[in-house]
């Protein structure tokens, strides 16, 4: 029989908890007849501990973790999900799914990459988190006004965005541009659309590539509201939890939603557009193209200018929402490389390149700035930087 491993119990514990997950989850995803509940339970109380091929299943598999991390003498300091998203009652973050929690920990690797990759330099001229201040008392619609002012994005701009893929591009190109650095990826729940993490320097928002277009959108400008108050936040579908809310976390909430709205569609640009029309389904539609918006914000847009009534308001939004679980979707499954370029960005992608290219990192530091195995990089390089035709 081989000698147990040296592994830290205590670690094994931390690094579930943090996961996300419970010793069911656990068992339920290593999948072996004699590892039972009891078996986990032993591991982290020390009185067993699991063989190498099974610690290799936790570690990279389950946990997402350094293998090496379990043998650790105590957990490292590690910023948590309450402390990194400030404004969210605990009893969200409690239910926050185990891949939600893993791409936030990947979201703080991401800020650690651009600071070596940026020599701890944001590369921004006009940095829209460190130099664009707001005073809270101003009316939503005048921050939102001076924000758009200070990005340079005018509305004859954005009408001419003629499909949400090409929006997407758009304002992420511009927050970019102005010091805030945008990722994607697979959230595998729908109901996050996506968070962000502050930081004087490098601020970072993660999209949920899942969701349509219109709704990423809405998330990055919800997020950047997060960043005009210095803190990190998330977006999630259901806003239940807002209503339970109190004090200066409540109102924050409040104003990142109201704020992507009003900036997405100035209210003073709409109202001329729905005074004295008939709100209906043809012009929600109509007016969600022309805003490259979902037809919820045009929609409640309607409801805050009084055009519209609460029950219809709601009788809507309930229609939408069937519409929604009826309607079968289907998701391709695209040329990997390509996926993992919408995921990084261009300017991220360019800039470990053009590090690489110039010596000054190797090919094994290149590929792990870009998430994925080495062997991968120059396929990865073809397709992405130089435009190979999938086949």
């Amino acid at each position: 029989m081989s000698e147990p491993l040296p592994v830290n119990p205590v670690m094994l514990r931390w690094a579930r908890e943090t996961g996300g997950f419970n010793i069911d989850d656990v068992v339920s995803k290593l999948k072996r007849k004699r590892i039972t509940s009891v078996t986990v339970a032993s591991w982290e109380k020390g009185t067993a501990s699991p063989t190498y091929i099974q610690l290799e299943r936790l570690a990279y598999e389950i946990y997402k973790r350094p293998l090496a991390l379990f043998f650790f003498p105590e957990p490292p300091e590690e910023e948590t999900p309450a402390e990194s998203f400030r404004t969210l009652p605990q009893e969200e973050i409690d239910h926050l799914e185990p891949r939600v929690l893993y791409l936030v920990r990947q979201a703080k690797v991401m800020q650690e990459n651009l600071r070596e990759l940026f020599d701890g330099v944001n590369p921004a001229e006009n940095q829209v988190c460190s130099t664009l201040t707001i005073n809270r008392t101003d009316a939503i619609s005048d921050i939102a006004k001076s924000v758009r002012e200070f990005l340079g994005v005018g509305l004859n701009e954005q009408y001419e965005l003629r499909t949400n893929d090409k929006a997407f591009k758009y304002w992420r190109d511009v927050l970019e541009k102005h010091g805030v650095f945008v990722f994607k990826d697979a959230f595998k729940d729908d109901e996050c659309s996506g968070f962000c993490l502050y930081d004087d320097v490098f601020p970072v928002i993660y999209i949920n590539n899942s969701q349509a277009k219109i709704r990423q959108i809405f998330t990055l400008l919800h997020e950047l509201a997060h960043f005009l108050f210095k803190t990190g936040g998330i977006d999630l579908r259901h806003d239940d939890f807002v209503q339970n809310m109190r004090g200066t976390n409540r109102r924050v909430e409040v104003f990142c939603n109201k704020f992507a709205g009003e900036f997405l569609v100035p209210t003073e640009d709409i109202k001329p557009q729905i005074r004295n029309k008939t709100i209906d389904d043809n012009l929600l539609i109509q007016l969600a193209r022309k805003y490259s918006v979902s037809r919820e914000v045009i929609l409640r847009k309607c409801l805050d200018l009084k055009q519209i009534s609460n029950t219809f308001y709601e009788d809507k939004v309930r229609e939408w929402k069937e519409e929604g679980f009826t309607r079968i979707s289907s998701v391709s499954r695209g040329n990997p490389y390509y996926t993992k370029g919408a995921y990084l960005g261009s300017h991220y992608i360019e800039t470990a390149f053009s590090k690489y290219y110039q010596g000054d990192i190797s090919k094994t530091q290149l590929a792990d700035y870009l998430n994925i195995n080495e062997m991968h990089v120059s396929t990865f390089e073809s397709y992405v930087l130089h435009g190979r035709a999938a086949t």
